[in-house]
């Protein structure tokens, strides 16, 4: 039982292990399909403790073992009581030099589990790493320095792993909390009235901060998201302002409602005029919010954020156990456009804004490949062996939403592009709408390691996936703990599929 599986990542040993050591890796490496969150982080990897919550309150608590640490070479976990007296695991993490260059990667895992229950997990953790340590580089080869970022909506699906991308990748967020601060990573944020010495020592802002949209468009919900929006960053706007100590870029969250509800075929890009609605209205005013910040100077950058793609929230989280019950299909006719965008590739968008001096005024963050309502829902069918073929009536929407909100949100269609990222020659992890669904749903074929990696910036060297080509490349660390019974030897290669559990 158990899994050993092992990938090859172009970057350094001592860079990969370090990523590993930084706080967010656990957050970065967590399934979004699984049921569990973080409580609490290792705050070493050679002697900490990690807290996973999960269903129903039990607490998987990961003990990290002191006489299986080799700085820069391997390190492992075990779970601890009272879970780890019921179920055996222990987790070797180890790090050698590729034959080829880079890093070979190899993950033992001691359980009674089996193989095939582990296999998905371990290919999204190799596929994840691989890809932030591309971004990392990507960013390090355009801003060399690391950066302190004061941060908004951490708390959320989005804030919470953007916040674990940047601080895996050795920046320093600072975020900021509607309470009383916890550490020195947090300062209180009145959003009206923020403290003049809120943003003190910050290199750049992101602002993500605001009411969720969904839900019924009623006089009160509209009030609050609007609220939540408009003034709470001009005044963040107004406050980088008048900062000294050199913030360099502000960074503020906007939607493709900026387009209007529906713009029928047209290919809309940043250029294009704002269309009509009530999101219309909040975006274009949210964005106008943070004209103070780009006349004082500061470079400033609006991310048109199209529908987030991840099982933690948004629309997808309401949509898979649908699919999955054999009950999903598209929206009316199925016609309309669906600006989507996975996750992580919104999160580089992110990183890049802070990063690329280049980079200013509005992006539109969607994915190359857009698709309409019914080929997102055959396309989610698909990954999920589960038919699509129940079609939602447009009254469905307009009785749980009202009529604006089902226009609005259920019903709308956007054909959006992203020419800004795309004339920067900005990479995306997943351009395809099938691709990205596999991922975050753990649907990946087999669990292998896409065969095409990210193109990296020109005469940058570049962290992904290499292939392993020949059972004869093998895990070096010579003296490295394994489960009893298991060699070195004994491993999985993602790309062609050779395995052993």
């Amino acid at each position: 039982m158990g899994l050993t599986y092992s990938s090859v990542v172009l970057a350094e040993p001592a860079e990969v292990f370090a990523w590993h050591t930084r706080p967010g890796a656990i957050t970065r490496l967590m399934p979004p399909w699984q049921p569990a969150r973080v409580a609490r982080e290792a705050p070493s990897v050679r002697d900490g403790r990690a807290v996973l919550i999960l269903p129903g309150g039990l607490r998987w608590v990961a003990g990290h073992d002191p006489d299986a640490y080799q700085a820069g070479r391997q390190f492992a976990d075990e779970l601890l009581p009272p879970l780890g007296t019921a179920l055996r695991w222990r987790h070797a993490h180890l790090f050698a030099p590729g034959s080829a260059g880079g890093t070979l990667m190899t993950d033992v895992v001691s359980t009674p589990v089996p193989a095939w229950a582990l296999r998905s997990m371990f290919g999204y953790r190799h596929r994840q790493l691989a890809a932030d340590l591309a971004a990392h580089a990507r960013a390090a080869a355009l801003c060399p320095r690391p950066l302190t970022i004061a941060l908004t909506g951490s708390g959320g699906v989005v804030g919470t792993a953007l916040a674990a991308l940047l601080t895996t990748g050795g920046h320093r967020v600072i975020r900021l909390v509607r309470r009383p601060a916890r550490d020195d990573d947090e300062r209180e944020w009145r959003p009206d009235a923020p403290n003049p010495g809120l943003l003190a020592g910050a290199d750049a802002v992101i602002h993500l901060a605001g009411a969720p949209i969904g839900g019924r468009f009623t006089p009160e919900r509209k009030s609050e998201i609007w609220s939540s929006r408009i003034g709470p960053t001009r005044a963040l706007a107004a406050l980088a302002a008048r900062s000294t100590g050199g913030i360099g870029a502000f960074v503020t969250a906007s939607a493709a409602g900026f387009y209007g509800a529906d713009r029928g075929d047209e290919i809309l890009t940043e250029d294009s005029g704002r269309g009509e609605g009530f999101l219309a209205d909040v975006a274009a005013a949210w964005e106008d919010a943070a004209t103070p910040a780009a006349a004082a100077g500061i470079r400033s950058v609006q991310v048109r954020t199209g529908i987030v793609q991840t099982p933690r929230g948004g629309m997808l989280r309401l949509l898979r156990p649908l699919f999955a019950a054999g009950l999903g299909g598209p929206i009316g006719d199925g016609t309309g456009w669906l600006p989507w965008i996975e996750i992580d590739d919104l999160l580089d968008i992110y990183l890049r804004a802070v990063t690329d001096p280049a980079m200013a005024g509005p992006v539109n963050a969607v994915a190359p490949a857009q698709a309409r309502n019914a080929d997102y829902a055959r396309t989610l069918g698909h990954v999920l062996g589960r038919p699509a073929l129940v079609p939602v009536p447009a009254t469905g929407p307009r009785l749980m939403l009202g009529a604006e909100g089902a226009r609005e949100l259920a019903t709308a269609s956007q054909r959006v592009q992203p020419a800004v990222l795309a004339a920067a020659g900005h990479p995306f992890r997943y351009p395809g709408l099938e691709g990205a669904l596999r991922h975050v749903l753990g649907r990946d074929r087999d669990g292998e390691v896409p065969r095409r990696p990210p193109a990296s910036v020109p005469g940058n060297r570049h962290a992904r996936l290499k292939q392993h080509q020949s059972e004869d490349r093998r895990p070096s660390n010579e003296g490295a703990w394994l489960p009893r019974g298991r060699r070195a030897g004994d491993h999985m290669t993602a790309g062609d599929e050779r395995w052993k559990g």
